[in-house]
């Protein structure tokens, strides 16, 4: 079993974080999964009628990604927190992208509560999952660019696990190794949150909104929390 972990120097410098891992086994991203359809085309007719709109860098959930991005030297208005990219493509476009339905099931929670949001195919990881910062020397293939190898600059936050880099930024961008497409069927999901303090409702109930979607499709989902 994959374990997933804080370091402690990450610990130590956002002592608020709670994070949410949405473990599934058994999916089948094959078949039609007709409440994440649902999900999504609500959010983008909601949208669309002005009751509802994405959290942007106004709103204390993204402005606390953005101050923790300064705190570990990345420029969040040019490389952004995933759910505020996300956001603000949803905001321009009216859409969300259609990837398959368990990224597509991630990514409406994700906007819908305003925090950020990934996955990890299991059956693609080696070893356990750290989160913490990197030294400058790890390896980066980003997600859709598989002939690509970057290197995240030193002090980055990262997820790594026993081969190279995951995610970049935190949350950023995810690696192309450990993709989830139709045929995964052991997911790691994760929500995150710098500020506990205030989100914990938030994130527990996107976590328990996410199983939801999950469940119909898969043999056994969890749901379990890192917190510092």
């Amino acid at each position: 079993m994959t374990v997933f972990r804080i370091g402690p120097a990450v610990a130590d410098a956002f002592p608020d974080t709670l994070i949410a891992v949405v473990t599934a086994t058994g999916l089948r991203g094959h078949e039609p999964w007709p409440a994440t359809d649902a999900a999504v085309e609500d959010l983008e007719r909601r949208l669309a009628d002005g009751t509802w709109h994405p959290a942007d860098e106004n709103d204390p959930r993204i402005e606390s990604w953005h101050t923790a991005y300064r705190a570990f030297g990345t420029n969040p208005r040019r490389i952004r927190p995933s759910v505020d990219a996300l956001g603000r493509r949803l905001a321009k476009k009216g859409t969300l992208p259609r990837i398959n339905p368990a990224v597509d099931s991630y990514n409406a929670v994700s906007v819908r509560h305003g925090l950020p949001a990934g996955a990890f195919d299991l059956d693609h990881v080696t070893g356990d999952v750290e989160i913490r910062h990197a030294d400058g020397g790890e390896r980066f293939t980003p997600l859709g660019e598989p002939g690509t190898v970057e290197n995240p600059k030193a002090g980055e936050i990262i997820y790594i696990d026993t081969t190279d880099v995951l995610t970049r930024h935190w949350n950023h961008r995810d690696a192309h190794r450990t993709r989830v497409t139709e045929d995964s069927t052991r997911v790691a999901f994760l929500l995150e949150t710098v500020d506990a303090t205030r989100d914990e409702r938030i994130l527990t109930t996107a976590a328990d909104e996410l199983r939801d979607l999950l469940t119909p499709h898969a043999e056994q989902s969890t749901v379990t929390y890192l917190g510092t």
